[in-house]
């Protein structure tokens, strides 16, 4: 008989089990879903599963309100005698209590019963266990039906990986399992059912697309209450999903206490997201953002809003590994400042051999840190300071520039840094070493380590250094190899005559075309030197942007051969220093014929203490040609030109030129 959505009132109710108690009834099946039932209706049929002359084996109760008083009625009628074979009971608002009651009512007449179905209820955190619990007695046959079909193949699928029942877990872990979008929805569908009463749920490394992670979160945003540890590492998670676990950290029912997203390649954008979420949720205390790359940005706004105690999460984990945390807090205590929002870090006052290599590596290995910059200047750096920087340098970093200026560098400690800067993951572009008392036999371990790796640089500092010609020929060998990319070379005062500078000069000639900027100040280059140089200078090949020869004794004559070979190849010349060489009124002639040239595209001119009288000629030179404007600052400083100043500085007062 099916009554289905049939209003039958209390008395239509009763008429009907009054009738099927006659023996000579024999209907098996009676439906009576969504019929608006009452409790005086529930003991009615209850009074009917109790009669021994029922036939009745078959009864569908779904979808009306019975709640947990309804089934505690209609339980009394499945104990002593009862012979129904098959109960539903979908979507009847029981809970917990309701489940008890039914469980304690087949308990005591276990072998009747065969199916019963409770879909679409709320057991709570015992209904499960409680009547899978009869499934051990050997007289009971029951087949409990708890879930829709896509949660319970999704059941059957985890039952089969776990080898336990996940409505009776409180922890499901899936990583590493290659689940497809197919399968995610199906555990969605399960984690969106109220007998899935999980607290933790792990699942790293199953390749979540788009689409399965807004089913699962959706999934879990229906069904929140329970969980309170929620595990995504390792999958790929874009502005559009963290948007959606954001949505979900907002939800006042959703009571999580950790998230794990390490390694779910979450930017700066996403980490703006998850702090706004984070102010309006009250139970998260622990968030795991390792191995995502914020940018400084991304840091920032975490670490500030940690600093607000009014927000109940006291935990996030930024950093990989317990030794880069170590080193993080160390350097944050003696700086004053989170290392993380560094991009150049300072040690200059710090100890460094206190400090472990493998740790520092670690910290500035990790993604959260955006280091590219160290500075180690004025200090006096030990062998074991120097064999932290060269873990440092051994390690795959985003570190482009260290700074030794200033600092006395022994044997031992050379040879540490040198193993670094041979290590192929070494990808440092500016190296900086003036002033470091290195020696020519210093110099030659120097440049074989740079050789041996040498792609990547592009900017080396030796100024200051008595290398001498020897170290200088080191050096060259370095710049003839066919990866030596470098673009600046700075070899200030390292007591270079014309023996170095040619083998320099020689070195640039062979492979002249990525330098960009060359400083031979404060050596004394001589006839051969600047000679040299000027064959350099006046190759098409060379793109040389920065001269400075400032102080290198350069003669009227030396003058006059580098202004030659600049009017050859000079369109890339950009600043030209002869600062401290006393060149006088003559060089400047000579320089006013580069100045005249068409190309010249000269933007900065140093002439400071040159022994200039008269700049009359220089005067007249900017103001016949278009070299003004290019021109944005020219150095006379420390000459004594008289009145040829004024002609100058009217020629100048128009342009952008500023004249020192």
């Amino acid at each position: 008989m099916n009554l289905n959505n049939s209003r039958l009132l209390d008395s239509g109710v009763k008429e009907i089990c009054e009738g099927l108690k006659n023996p000579v009834c024999e209907l098996k099946i009676l439906k009576l879903s969504n019929c608006v039932l009452t409790e005086e209706s529930y003991s009615a049929l209850a009074s009917l599963l109790r009669s021994d002359s029922s036939s009745l084996k078959d009864l569908d109760l779904s979808n009306n309100n019975l709640q947990d008083s309804g089934i505690k009625l209609l339980s009394d009628g499945l104990k002593e005698n009862c012979n129904l074979k098959k109960l539903r009971l979908l979507n009847c608002s029981i809970t917990e209590e309701g489940y008890k009651a039914l469980s304690s009512a087949l308990k005591s007449n276990p072998s009747h019963l065969i199916e019963l179905d409770l879909t679409g209820n709320d057991p709570g955190q015992s209904g499960v266990k409680q009547l899978t619990d009869l499934l051990q007695d050997p007289n009971c046959q029951l087949k409990l039906r708890f879930l829709g079909p896509a949660a319970d193949e999704a059941c059957q699928y985890v039952t089969g990986i776990v080898g336990k029942n996940p409505l009776l877990l409180r922890e499901l872990n899936l990583s590493d399992c290659e689940l497809g979008d197919t399968r995610v929805k199906q555990i969605a569908a399960l984690l969106r059912d109220k007998h899935c009463q999980l607290n933790i749920i792990k699942l790293n490394n199953i390749n979540i697309t788009a689409e399965g992670c807004a089913t699962l979160i959706l999934a879990i945003y229906l069904n929140p209450s329970n969980l309170k540890e929620l595990d995504l590492s390792g999958n790929k998670l874009g502005n559009s999903e963290i948007e959606m676990i954001c949505h979900l950290l907002k939800n006042p029912q959703f009571r999580l206490e950790k998230l794990r997203l390490s390694d779910c390649s979450i930017t700066g954008e996403s980490y703006e997201t998850l702090t706004s979420a984070l102010r309006s949720n009250s139970y998260l205390i622990e968030l795991d953002l390792t191995g995502n790359d914020p940018g400084l940005s991304g840091v920032k706004q975490i670490l500030d809003f940690l600093k607000n105690e009014q927000y109940k999460l006291k935990k996030i984990r930024l950093l990989k590994s317990p030794a880069a945390e170590e080193a993080c807090d160390y350097l944050a205590k003696v700086l004053g400042k989170n290392p993380l929002l560094l991009k150049e870090l300072d040690l200059s006052r710090i100890e460094l051999g206190v400090l472990d290599g493998e740790k520092l590596s670690a910290l500035l290995m990790d993604s959260h840190s955006k280091v590219q910059k160290i500075k180690l200047n004025n200090c006096k750096l030990t062998e074991q300071s120097c064999s932290v920087l060269a873990t440092v340098l051994s390690s795959k970093t985003i570190l482009k520039e260290l700074n030794l200026n200033n600092s006395r560098l022994l044997d031992s400690g050379v040879k540490e840094i040198c193993e670094g800067l041979k290590n192929p993951v070494c990808e440092l572009k500016i190296l900086n070493l003036r002033r470091c008392n290195i020696t020519k036999k210093q110099c030659l371990i120097l440049t074989s380590a740079l050789k041996s790796n040498l792609s990547h640089l592009r900017e080396l500092d030796l100024s200051g250094n008595k290398i001498e010609n020897k170290g200088v020929k080191h050096v060259s060998e370095t710049l003839k190899g066919v990866r030596c990319k470098l673009e600046r070379l700075r070899l200030l005062c390292c007591e270079m005559t014309d023996e170095g500078c040619s083998a320099l000069t020689s070195a640039l000639k062979s492979n002249p075309s990525h330098l960009r900027e060359l400083d031979l100040s404060q050596n004394k280059l001589g006839d051969s030197g600047v000679k040299h140089l000027g064959v350099l200078l006046s190759s098409n090949q060379s793109r040389l942007e920065k001269l400075h020869l400032c102080g290198c004794s350069i003669t009227e004559k030396q003058c006059l051969i580098l202004t030659s070979a600049l009017c050859l190849n000079l369109p890339h010349l950009k600043e030209l220093d002869l600062s401290q060489n006393q060149i006088e009124n003559t060089g400047v002639n000579h320089l006013c014929d580069v100045l005249k040239n068409t190309d010249c595209k000269l933007e900065r001119l140093s002439l400071n203490d040159c022994g200039i009288t008269d700049v009359a000629c220089l005067a007249q030179s900017l103001a016949d040609t278009k070299a003004l404007l290019f021109l944005k600052e020219l150095d006379l400083s420390n000459n004594k030109i008289g009145g040829s100043e004024q002609q100058l500085s009217d020629v100048l007062r128009d342009s952008n030129c500023k004249l020192r």
